[in-house]
């Protein structure tokens, strides 16, 4: 008994031991381990942590550059930047969204059909992307919601800067407009730029495709703040860069006439300085109010422009395609005298010209009588052209077609244009795997059947005839004198006789009287042109259907005009479009009137404020007096090209 008490003891005291020694081990490798992880946090992962609680003390705001400017070719604004007061909200940040949107609205005045958009937006945005409620705020709104910020989370009002368009509509086809970034823009680049409150981008025209021109570089602003978000004090600013300003070869002044001479209208006026292929203006009409769209069109307004069968929303001097009808005639006597027909030939047009059983129409229905070349220009005699174009083939017309620029494509820094067509024998065997025939070459000769073409093809090919160059058009002054085109492979007696033929057109008794300048010493060259929307039947030709207002809109022809000036030293070229306006001559005045107020603005804009009263619209002082001071700025450039890189 005495033994095993020994033994037990024994026992019970290694025992203890062993847990102690275990416990310890256990203890230890527990006390490594955290020292291990200490180390770990302290050391490898102090970078880490240190931001995280930098973070917390520190909050880092996005400072969105300004826009560069987008100027005319004097220096006068196209596109620039003003201040800005808006409010947005940050979904992820938003707790109780209809509260904060039931007082945004009463703070803010909001009509109901806003705070519909509002939710509608919120509905449809992405946690981190921004939902804008209101811009352009009065100071007084923006610190009534500045001051219950605390009490509104979600809402963070900002100052910055917008873009704004001085002429408005005038330009909105040329120059696009800028909006917030769209999610997907986001998602392929992870920019923090892009979800910054008040940062727009380029969404259509130049604004788009120069985005990364004129976009700028953001800066950034540190803060101290509480654990709740206050504003303790602002540590260090990087000041943004701003974007690069882009001067424009377009005149403002002549973009805005052309525009609102235009009018109601649905048509185009492209403008091209011969000497430099600038363009001085690009204008479509109906447009839109770029201004609009970068503060947040709303939902009727969208559908209004883009249910309106004149398409505002297309730029119809790149986009919109036409037949050229007799505005290609000068093009087509340049094939004829280069394929060997002499200028003096004749031909007898008694109205109507008969090919295998059915007869093609001149426009004057008992005919021109004997007509030579530059009398069939000057008339616009289609049964001359017919004739003579049969005899020497589309395949001898259409490469003069396009060293004129028809159906050519342009380097211009848009991302959709629409090139038309110059069609030949091989073009329809290879489209229709058909053979071509004579009806298809009478009606390419005036411009008809498969022959399209947009009107700054129909500008360039004005600006190579009155040139005698290769001039292609360009948008933007450079700083590098490129040259402008060679000669033309066209044989500069045949030219001469094509531009004393245009000139006939217009001041010779010619089709396009109408567009006979009034400014002493300046004689306008060109031709008219009407473009047929669909076969006219017998009956509707006597009784006069190509004149009738009351057709319905998508009916009626389209009128077109080209042409240069002055007639003996070509400056600039020019051509005009009217979608369905049904008559011959329509384009020819407003031709006129755009190449007037380079000369004389005065004179432009007194006929402008006469048409401009049967409209229900006014000229304004501001109009006028900015023409005056445009005026200055030509003359006082007139040594040098406007468009020379300075």
């Amino acid at each position: 008994m005495r033994t095993s008490k020994l033994v037990t003891h024994h026992s019970q005291a290694f025992s203890f031991t062993r847990r102690a020694m275990v416990l310890g081990w256990v203890q230890g490798g527990v006390a490594a381990l955290l020292a291990g992880r200490m180390g770990w946090l302290a050391i490898a992962e102090n970078e880490h942590y240190r931001l995280l609680a930098e973070s917390n003390r520190v909050q880092l705001t996005i400072i969105p550059p300004r826009r560069g400017w987008m100027i005319d070719r004097y220096g006068r604004p196209i596109a620039i930047n003003r201040t800005d007061f808006r409010v947005d909200l940050i979904p992820n940040r938003l707790h109780d969204a209809d509260r904060v949107i039931a007082e945004l609205a009463r703070l803010l005045e909001l009509p109901p059909d806003e705070v519909d958009r509002i939710r509608e937006d919120l509905a449809s945005a992405a946690d981190y992307q921004p939902v804008q409620v209101a811009a352009n705020l009065s100071y007084e709104k923006f610190a009534a919601v500045s001051l219950r910020v605390p009490d509104l989370p979600g809402v963070m009002p900002a100052s910055g800067t917008t873009r704004y368009y001085p002429t408005g509509a005038a330009v909105g086809q040329l120059i696009g407009y800028v909006g917030p970034a769209s999610a997907a823009d986001y998602e392929k680049t992870h920019n923090p730029l892009l979800v910054t409150p008040g940062f727009k981008v380029g969404k259509d025209g130049l604004e788009r495709t120069l985005e990364y021109w004129v976009r700028g570089k953001p800066g950034a602003k540190r803060s101290e703040v509480t654990a709740h978000g206050k504003l303790v004090r602002d540590l260090t600013t990087r000041p943004e860069t701003s974007g690069h300003v882009v001067k424009l070869t377009v005149d403002i002044g002549l973009q805005e006439y052309a525009a609102r001479r235009l009018g109601n209208a649905s048509g185009s006026a492209v403008v091209i300085d011969t000497q430099t292929g600038g363009i001085l203006t690009m204008a479509s009409m109906p447009s839109y109010d770029p201004n609009s769209f970068s503060d947040g069109i709303s939902h009727a307004e969208w559908d209004m422009l883009s249910q309106n069968d004149h398409l505002p929303l297309m730029n119809k001097v790149l986009q919109g395609l036409y037949p050229p009808g007799s505005t290609v005639k000068p093009m087509v006597a340049l094939a004829l005298l280069r394929a060997g027909i002499k200028p003096d030939q004749t031909v007898t047009c008694t109205g109507q010209y008969r090919v295998g059983n059915g007869f093609f129409h001149c426009w004057r229905r008992h005919g021109h009588g004997t007509v030579d070349m530059k009398r069939a220009i000057s008339q616009s005699c289609d049964i001359y052209f017919y004739t003579m174009a049969r005899a020497i083939g589309i395949d001898a017309i259409a490469p003069v077609a396009r060293a004129l620029g028809l159906g050519q494509s342009f380097p211009l820094p848009f991302t959709t244009q629409r090139y038309g067509t110059v069609p030949d024998s091989a073009w329809k065997l290879r489209k229709y795997k058909s053979e071509w025939s004579v009806y298809d070459t009478v009606n390419a000769t005036i411009g008809q059947g498969y022959m399209l073409a947009n009107p700054l093809q129909l500008a360039i090919m004005a600006t190579r005839i009155a040139s005698g160059r290769e001039i292609s058009p360009r948008l933007i002054v450079n700083r590098r004198n490129d040259p402008q085109g060679g000669a033309l492979a066209i044989d500069p007696a045949h030219l001469d006789l094509v531009r004393d033929a245009m000139h006939a057109v217009v001041n010779a008794g010619g089709t396009a009287g109408s567009a006979r300048l009034q400014v002493p010493g300046v004689e306008l060259a060109g031709k008219t042109g009407t473009a047929q929307v669909r076969r006219i039947t017998m009956a509707e030709r006597g009784s006069g259907v190509l004149h009738d207002a009351a057709l319905p809109f998508k009916m009626r022809d389209h009128s077109l005009f080209i042409g240069y000036a002055p007639f003996g030293d070509p400056r600039y070229a020019c051509a005009v479009v009217l979608e369905h306006s049904g008559h011959i001559v329509t384009a020819a005045p407003i031709a006129r009137d755009i190449l007037t107020f380079l000369y004389d603005p005065t004179r432009a804009l007194d006929t402008l404020a006469k048409l401009e009263k049967d409209w229900g619209g006014d000229v304004g002082a501001r109009m006028r007096s900015d023409a005056a001071a445009w005026q200055a700025a030509k003359l006082a450039a007139a040594p040098t090209p406007p468009d020379t890189p300075e």
